[in-house]
Parts: C-alpha cells; sequence; structure tokens
C-alpha cells in the first residue's frame, strides 16, 4: 500500500477510535431531536478495561470527582486523627454539597477543630445549590457565605491537612503548596498517571485540577473502592474510612433530596460510591462483590458537558448492563435515568433515554 494511502488508513482508525459515541437520545414525537455523546470506561480492580464506548483515553478534567481523593492525604497524614474529625465531617471534605444547614455545620465544625475562621477558606462564594435554601436566605435578606460553596469541605480538609503538615495555609490551594503536591502524588498513584503527564488547570473553586484519561479515571475509582494488595496499610485503611463515609453519610455528599451521589449511594445501600465532576464527568467505585470480586471503577464524560439530562441517564443504564444495579436499586433512581420531555401545557411530547449498547471486552 502507498504511503499516502497508509497514512489515510492510520487517519481514519484515529478518528473512528477518537469518535464520541451517541449515548443519550431525546425525542419529539416519532424523531429524535437531539443527542448526547461522550465517553465510557469500566474497568476492574485488576486494571483491566472490562467494558467501554467511545473513545476510553480521552483526555478530560476530573473537575469534582477527584474529591475523594483529595480527601486521603487528610487521613494518612494524620490530620484527621489529630483534629479528631468525625466521619462526618470526612464526608464533607468529599462532597459537592447543596449547602444545607447540615453541610455548612459540618464544614464549620472542621474549621472550629483547627482554630480557622471561614475567612480562611478560598473556594468564593455561590448560592446554596439547594433551591429551598438558596429561597430560605433571600426571605431572611442574608447574603449566602463561604460556607455555601459546595467545596466548602474539600477546602476546610485542605486547611487541616495544611496545619498538619505545617504548610502555609495562606497558599494552600496554589500548585506548589506540599497540600497539592500530596494531593497529586496520591491521583498519579491511584491512576497510574505520571504526575508530569497530568494536564493541569485551575478548578471552579480556585484549587489546581487534574486531567486524565478516562480510563485512568476509572482505575482510579476502582482502587479508591478495593485497593491494592501492595499498596501500604495506611492507604487501604484510609480509602475505607472514605468509603464508609461517603456509603453512611450520602446526604453530606450531595444533599437531602434530589442528588444523584445522594440517590445513586443509597440505592445501592453501600455497595457502591459515586461523585459528579462539573462538565458532565462521573465517576463510581463499586466495592467487591460476586460479579466483580476486584471491585469496579466507572467513569464517563458527556462530550458537551451536559448535567442534569444525559449524565444521569448514561451512570445508570451503564451499571444496569455492568449489573451492578437491578430490582429494588435500579428502581429507586429510575426517574433519573427515563424521563419525559413535556411542552409549555404540560403534555408529554417526548422524552430523554439511554440509548447504547456497552462494548464489552473478552466476552466479560
Amino acid at each position: 500500500m502507498p504511503l499516502t494511502e497508509q497514512a489515510s488508513a492510520v487517519d481514519a482508525e484515529i478518528k473512528q477510535i477518537s469518535t464520541p459515541a451517541a449515548l443519550v437520545e431525546v425525542t419529539r414525537g416519532t424523531i429524535v431531536e437531539s443527542r448526547h455523546r461522550g465517553h465510557v470506561a469500566a474497568v476492574d480492580g485488576m486494571g483491566q478495561v472490562v467494558a467501554c464506548l467511545g473513545d476510553p483515553e480521552t483526555i478530560t478534567y476530573l473537575r469534582s470527582s477527584a474529591k475523594p481523593l483529595q480527601a486521603l492525604p487528610l487521613l494518612t497524614s494524620g490530620a484527621a486523627d489529630r483534629f479528631g474529625l468525625t466521619e462526618k465531617e470526612i464526608a464533607i471534605a468529599c462532597a459537592s454539597h447543596n449547602g444545607e444547614p447540615i453541610h455548612t455545620a459540618a464544614a464549620l465544625s472542621i474549621l472550629n477543630k483547627i482554630g480557622l475562621k471561614p475567612e480562611a477558606l478560598k473556594c468564593g462564594v455561590h448560592e446554596p445549590y439547594s433551591k429551598s435554601e438558596a429561597r430560605n436566605l433571600r426571605a431572611r435578606s442574608e447574603e449566602p457565605n463561604v460556607l455555601h460553596n459546595n467545596c466548602s469541605g474539600k477546602h476546610a480538609g485542605m486547611l487541616a491537612l495544611a496545619l498538619h503538615i505545617g504548610a502555609p495555609t495562606e497558599s494552600y490551594d496554589q500548585l506548589d503548596n506540599p497540600v497539592q503536591v500530596l494531593i497529586r502524588e496520591v491521583l498519579a498513584r491511584f491512576s497510574g498517571v505520571p504526575i508530569d503527564q497530568m494536564a493541569i488547570g485551575i478548578d471552579g473553586c480556585g484549587v489546581p485540577v487534574f486531567g486524565m484519561s478516562v480510563r485512568a479515571m476509572a482505575l482510579m475509582y476502582a482502587r479508591l473502592a478495593a485497593p491494592p494488595e501492595d499498596f501500604d496499610q495506611a492507604t487501604r485503611t484510609a480509602c475505607q474510612r472514605i468509603v464508609a463515609a461517603m456509603c453512611t453519610y450520602p446526604e453530606l455528599i450531595g444533599g437531602t433530596a434530589e442528588r444523584l451521589d445522594t440517590e445513586m449511594m443509597r440505592a445501592a445501600n453501600g455497595r457502591l460510591i459515586s461523585k459528579v465532576g462539573a462538565e458532565g464527568v462521573y465517576t463510581v467505585g463499586v466495592l467487591p462483590c460476586s460479579e466483580w470480586p476486584s471491585g469496579l471503577g466507572l467513569a464517563l464524560k458527556i462530550e458537551d458537558g451536559e448535567n442534569f439530562r444525559a449524565r444521569p441517564a448514561v451512570v445508570i443504564e451503564a451499571l444496569r448492563q455492568l449489573g451492578v444495579l437491578s430490582n429494588e436499586s435500579l428502581a429507586a433512581v429510575a426517574h433519573y435515568a427515563r424521563f419525559p420531555v413535556h411542552n409549555r401545557c404540560g403534555d408529554e411530547v417526548g422524552e430523554v433515554r439511554a440509548a447504547f449498547e456497552l462494548t464489552r471486552a473478552n466476552g466479560v
């Protein structure tokens, strides 16, 4: 084959491999009006890709899916034990919370234990994600404060770590601060991506955010849910504590109602941990079970960044196909997976639905 033809064939193969897959259909009447596309990867605890769709090597930022891993040094360093952090406070350090009173109280409790004021947090201010809590603030003519930021628990945990290891608290959010150095090392270890190969950006809350493949994100969560035996005991114990905190207090990870992370963990009843990331990112860690004895990590990226219409449908359908959600657990989250499209008069005129079949590896 001539070189030009070979090059064209390679280009075509690359284009085919890197093309996102159609994942969700939005219908109106008899036609599919819109589609959401993206990438999905499921990786077992041995690091094997067991199912995928689209291109699992697509690079994207972890966004808030990084939070449980960002909290690990808080435990492995001894900071959580030094300051007497409770399981609830560990959970809030992993959260993208609603800004409800239970969330702001938990974040403030961490600050009280480490002797710092909310002003030390560098995550910025936004209205609570909870619509009812936002309405309550407006009814009281109160402005939201930094504790309402969905990342306030994460930042409080980072401050606790900084104090424990003697790092400057005023720059805990900077890439070269020892807090962020420890976090990068954890992400590299769990994902298998060398630090110098990670993309680096700034997250919505001001701290560094790291980019890696969807496959590496899935591996990271498989290892968080079922840490390998060659990991040191301190790390394995920290993973168990993070998982336990998230499973025991799912309402702290998201909110008391209508938050996908919370509802997924409630439905699974301790069999998985679930964490959203902005711009259509989602990660799941499935604890060892009969179907997945070495655990399982699932990660996905909706290419257009859609968080509310496409992402829930994809994660629920993927977990159904992988045998993680079924029967009662599937029924509990079904309203997130398939829902009607209404017109302005309230008539049902279409639906949003998952429309994909995962490609299974080696007949798994």
